[in-house]
């Protein structure tokens, strides 16, 4: 089982048939003061896999500071059902929508485990906003 991509965005969705849509993917968040919160931030994922991974998984998603302190985290299941006579990829998507805290400005991550394999890392920064010229 692999993880596909991993993006932070603005907002993202997948459709009846598994189409996902992402608008507005960042890397990099502008703040007016620390701590900041950052609403409605969405982690969009996709995994894929063989036909053989058909079962469940288990999901861990982490997001990180410099200092490797957990600002955020949780744990969950991906159940891949049996594809259609044929086919011989499988994949799913999920789209998690956070509020993220941000205690103080610089890099953080989110990394991504699928059965406790680290499979992606996503940077993103945060920073105060500039003052007006």
């Amino acid at each position: 089982m692999k993880l596909d991509f991993a993006v932070v965005a603005d907002y993202a969705l997948v459709d009846q048939v598994g189409k996902i849509s992402v608008l507005g993917m960042y890397q990099h968040i502008w703040v007016q003061q620390f701590p900041a919160m950052h609403p409605r931030l969405h982690l969009v994922l996709r995994l894929r896999g063989k036909r053989t991974e058909i079962g469940e998984h288990h999901v861990q998603i982490r997001l990180l500071d410099e200092q490797d302190t957990e600002i955020l985290g949780g744990n969950g299941q991906v159940t891949f059902a049996e594809p259609p006579a044929g086919v011989t990829d499988i994949e799913a998507a999920a789209v998690l929508v956070f509020d993220v805290p941000f205690p103080h400005a610089g890099p953080y991550r989110f990394e991504i485990l699928v059965d406790g394999e680290r499979q992606a890392t996503v940077p993103l920064t945060v920073a105060l906003l500039p003052p007006p010229r």
